[in-house]
């Protein structure tokens, strides 16, 4: 895992600037679209990082992998349909999904092979980071806690009685819980946020890795 090698923190550094940056803007651009323009007023329909990115969070991914940036303001008045919201949520963790995708492409496809010596090290490298911290990013966001968007995802999938109840908890205890977690992760390093996320990634990563040779 790239949090345990210091010589990737330089690329970390720099994938998190489009896998944060791109999370957002889908959140912002997806809202615009579903009817509501609080992110774009808000100067958050851009994909400059320093429109969107927030020092904890940033913090957060150096030291234990996942994170967040600033969230984007929404206005579920404005929404089209009862849908709009699970859209906007999804749209995050989609472009985090879309940005692995691409940079699986990269690495599987022998393209970076056509490069030079140091030049296929330093692209290989960034790539491979970009992939994970993309993975990670996505698969913390859908955890069901609020904040996080997996609370809106799931909140709309269930049943209405049981989606109020659940939206209910998270309102109350949901960030509570959600950081309570965290620091355990950022104090001792292993936790369920970990061995959630981490497992599948290393996993994947794995198999990039043979893929990409």
């Amino acid at each position: 895992m790239i949090w345990n090698n210091p010589e990737l923190l330089p690329y970390l550094l720099l994938a998190m600037l489009p896998a944060l940056t791109f999370h957002e803007w889908g959140h912002a651009a997806v809202a615009n679209y579903q009817g509501d323009n609080t992110a774009k007023v808000a100067g958050r329909l851009t994909l400059n990082p320093l429109a969107h990115l927030d020092v904890l969070g940033s913090i957060a991914i150096l030291l234990v992998g996942f994170g967040w940036a600033k969230p984007v303001p929404v206005n579920p008045n404005n929404f089209k349909n009862r849908w709009s919201e699970f859209w906007v949520a999804l749209a995050g963790p989609g472009m985090n999904i879309v940005l692995a995708t691409l940079s699986f492409i990269i690495l599987a496809s022998g393209l970076l092979s056509q490069t030079a010596g140091m030049n296929r090290h330093i692209l290989f490298s960034f790539f491979f980071v970009l992939l994970q911290i993309n993975l990670a990013l996505a698969l913390f966001n859908m955890i069901p806690l609020g904040p996080l968007d997996g609370e809106k995802v799931i909140s709309k999938l269930l049943p209405l009685r049981y989606a109020f109840a659940f939206e209910n908890w998270n309102a109350r205890y949901g960030s509570q819980v959600l950081m309570g977690i965290i620091l355990i992760e950022m104090i001792t390093k292993v936790g369920p946020f970990s061995m959630l996320i981490g497992y599948p990634i290393s996993q994947i990563m794995q198999f990039t890795s043979r893929v990409a040779g």
